[in-house]
């Protein structure tokens, strides 16, 4: 396998626009809506008439027939300006979409994979329980067989793109009877937005991505068409841990894109800044505090680059991809909190992008898997968990 990270011509390209349209459509925008707690369509739609969130899906389903590698530069770029709208796309395409992509019928792709491509429409994955956040095989929704229909019950949470004007549709895990052992058996479904019987509660009052859509759903007798069984029942375990495999890698693109963002507002604001007479990046101190920051975000970088090239080469990627999730998330917190002491006492105001950065990053130790269980599936590789 080649250890060259670069960017193909295609991929640079890529990167570029998507740079562009972050600093000169989203920037401008996203902190109005940001404090307002406010989802963000405009950008959504245009990011949507870019390809964004068709990006690694073939041409046949309307996408733009690229690769991970293209959908995870383009989450690096846009949250090096904006989080949420960054994991609105991440959430859109690699928990909303991808389950179908990679399990559905051809007529489950053929129905749903269209407008989800195009962003007209956003998926959500429902997976976390109230009672069972990192163990995810403890589900306890349960969907029962009921002549040509599944009967849904149960509660999920923090479940992004949920209660969008545009959601079209949850894939959600559920218990559908037992196994020989006695062990649940766990399937995924694919629950279209405003089923009767489907409660979307109130936006949550978040710390931080305060402008993406996270909710809890409530199944209270949801019947959902036989044919929306993702796959073959009781593979949901199976197919949840390949998406949340995938989802890491995503996310530490994402992760990775805020610390360069930190690195990108602090050095700006060093080089402006001034006390004592001198630009405060003249300061050694200063300038230690960005070579690190630097050297986090690079080697952050490589980090998720090297997982999404085993993933496209078919190599085993698991702990690549436990590893640039863990690294990454931990390089988004330290940069973020350096890029505040940085702003110094401006980087607790809110019209400064670092605050909303330092208010963003902490969910990325704890989203698509804590550190806790990054480090136990590094552990569980080594042949030691």
């Amino acid at each position: 396998m080649s250890l060259d990270h670069r960017l193909t011509p295609e991929h640079e390209e890529l990167r570029r626009t998507v740079q562009e349209f972050a600093q000169d459509v989203v920037a401008p925008k996203i902190g109005a809506f940001y404090e307002r707690h406010e989802f963000p369509y405009e950008i959504v739609r245009e990011m949507g008439r870019m390809g964004l969130f068709g990006l690694p899906f073939p041409e046949e389903y309307g996408g733009m027939g690229g690769d991970y590698l293209a959908l995870c530069v383009a989450l690096e770029e846009l949250a090096r300006v904006d989080s949420s709208v960054a994991i609105t796309l991440e959430a859109g395409v690699s928990l909303g979409a991808m389950p179908i992509f990679r399990f559905g019928t051809e007529e489950q792709k053929r129905r749903w994979l269209p407008r989800l491509c195009t962003g007209e429409a956003l998926g959500a994955f429902g997976l976390t329980e109230p009672d069972c956040g990192t163990d995810a095989g403890g589900t306890r929704t349960t969907a029962v067989r009921d002549g040509d229909a599944w009967v849904v019950n149960g509660t999920k949470s923090f479940i992004t793109n949920s209660g969008t004007d545009i959601t079209a549709l949850i894939t959600v895990t559920a218990v559908t009877g037992r196994e020989e052992d006695g062990s649940p058996r766990i399937s995924t479904l694919i629950v279209p937005a405003r089923s009767p019987g489907l409660t979307v509660a109130p936006q949550y009052s978040k710390v931080g991505w305060n402008a993406s859509d996270t909710r809890e759903l409530s199944f209270a007798d949801v019947r959902v068409p036989a044919e929306n069984l993702l796959g073959e029942e009781g593979r949901g375990y199976a197919q949840f841990l390949r998406i949340l495999d995938e989802g890491r890698i995503a996310i530490a693109a994402l992760a990775t894109g805020l610390a360069q963002g930190c690195v990108d507002e602090s050095t700006a604001y060093a080089r402006t800044r001034t006390a004592f007479g001198r630009p405060i990046g003249a300061n050694q101190a200063i300038q230690f505090k960005l070579a690190d920051m630097e050297a986090r975000a690079h080697t952050a970088r490589t980090a998720w680059r090297d997982a999404a090239s085993r993933l496209m080469a078919g190599e085993p990627f698991k702990k690549a991809a436990a590893i640039a999730k863990l690294h990454s998330s931990d390089v988004a917190v330290v940069n973020a909190r350096e890029a505040t002491q940085i702003h110094g006492g401006n980087g607790f105001m809110n019209e400064y992008p670092v605050a909303r950065m330092w208010r963003d990053a902490k969910i990325l130790e704890i989203g698509e898997g804590t550190s806790e269980v990054q480090r136990m599936l590094i552990a569980r590789e080594l042949g030691v968990g």
